[in-house]
């Protein structure tokens, strides 16, 4: 992990989706860091991996298995999260969903699918930890995408989904500042290693050069890298700062994002093995 020297001793972080990947990266951080952490994902068995992992840093850790886009479900796991924990003083809203597919020939069904996981998801697990999160003192942190500012090929229903989730950021922001709760949004660029990565980079070690190359800092970035800049912004170094949309991609997003689209527009589904979702 970066060097870094934040202390969560005594503080509550609920990561949804924090069952893998980035996420995991977020909650391993912050446990790492001395907090009480929850995580949320679909499948309990990566719920109860992610747990067990989590406990080796000594802390309390919670998990849950739920699905984001189950209104019932979340109101029922914040009220236990807040029953066992306490207030919540940040939570990471990560659980996303992604394929390729061109505009023309993704079905609504698919479409709908990113929008209901990354957007509607996304507004569903701040709506019901809202009531337990920390006034004044909390913090929520979105897990946005590049997809959000970037137009990319292939890539229609990630980029309108993640600009609503930075839209919805903003909006958070505005409405719940006078509590004092901050909101923000973390866009991770080419995380090596993640699901992410996998399904969109090109195959094998050329692939994985293509990327570092596009990168102004010749890098992919770790998931260390991501949870690093989530504990600054949910500590108090980043107090005034809500509203933001911060990009952690070695500048990434300011060219080489378009190396992704090249790709993609190249490929088709049945060559990259992917089925959308169909009605």
């Amino acid at each position: 992990m970066p060097q870094c020297s934040f202390d969560y001793r005594g503080s509550v972080v609920f990561v949804a989706g924090g069952t893998s990947g980035i996420n995991l990266g977020i909650a391993r951080g912050f446990a790492q860091a001395g907090a009480a952490v929850a995580v949320l994902s679909r499948s309990q068995a990566k719920v109860d991996a992610a747990v067990l992992a989590l406990q080796e840093y000594g802390g309390i850790v919670l998990g849950f298995a739920a699905d984001v886009r189950d209104a019932g479900r979340l109101e029922v796991v914040f009220g236990e999260a807040h029953r066992q924990l306490g207030s919540i003083d940040v939570l990471v809203s990560g659980a996303a969903g992604n394929f390729s597919a061109a505009a023309n020939s993704m079905s609504g069904n698919a479409f709908k699918a990113v929008m209901d996981i990354d957007l509607l998801g996304t507004f569903q697990v701040l709506r019901f930890c809202y009531p337990y999160l920390r006034k004044p003192g909390g913090c929520v942190i979105n897990i946005s995408a590049p997809q959000a500012f970037v137009p990319m090929e292939m890539q229609s229903h990630v980029c309108a989904a993640k600009a609503g989730v930075d839209m919805l950021t903003r909006t958070t922001a505005l409405e719940w500042g006078a509590e004092g709760i901050r909101v923000n949004s973390l866009v991770p660029g080419p995380i090596e290693g993640t699901e992410g990565m996998k399904r969109l980079s090109p195959p094998g070690p050329r692939g994985a050069r293509q990327i570092a190359d596009s990168v102004p800092m010749k890098r992919q970035g770790t998931a260390a890298d991501i949870a690093a800049a989530a504990m600054f912004l949910g500590s108090s170094a980043a107090s005034y700062i809500s509203g933001a949309v911060l990009p952690v991609d070695g500048g990434w997003s300011l060219g080489g994002a378009g190396l992704i689209g090249q790709i993609l527009s190249g490929q088709s589904e049945t060559e990259r093995g992917e089925k959308p979702p169909q009605p």
